[in-house]
């Protein structure tokens, strides 16, 4: 039997390709659906699939913008929002594990230098490393020490 995990149970609502890709575009600003088919080179009947999901699990919302014929909007809900910064941290493992050459995405943070994202511990503001932490519960099943 698979271990219970929050990473699992996030990927069965994220993890397929065009489901992030979908979600970058959004969180770009590329709302309508020509803008999502065009920027992620999925299929439409795929792409429609996807943002449905998004929207029935509560990532997106869609707004009519049109009404004869009926077009809709898809709009980052809060709990879309805060997936910004895992769309972030895995661009930036991207740039530097994957991507050859200079990375084809850049962003500026409002202090005006380049955006390397980076996980901190929320009490201790210290960055967070491999080998710093443990885990106290796994599974559900507090860990034996």
């Amino acid at each position: 039997m698979a271990r219970e995990c929050s990473i699992a149970n996030a990927l069965e609502v994220i993890g397929e390709r065009w489901t992030l890709l979908a979600l970058r575009e959004v969180l770009l600003g590329n709302r309508r659906f020509d803008q999502i088919v065009q920027q992620t080179g999925a299929s439409r009947d795929i792409l429609a699939t996807r943002l449905r999901k998004l929207v029935e699990v509560g990532l997106l919302e869609r707004r009519q913008y049109e009404m004869h014929p009926p077009r809709y909007e898809y709009h980052p809900t809060e709990v879309g929002q805060s997936l910004h910064t895992v769309l972030l941290t895995l661009m930036a493992w991207g740039n530097d594990h994957v991507t050859a050459g200079p990375p084809p995405t850049v962003w500026e943070h409002s202090c005006g230098h380049e955006l390397r994202p980076q996980v901190v511990c929320a009490h201790c503001r210290q960055e967070v490393e491999l080998g710093d932490s443990r885990a106290v519960r796994l599974g559900g099943r507090p860990v034996e020490r």
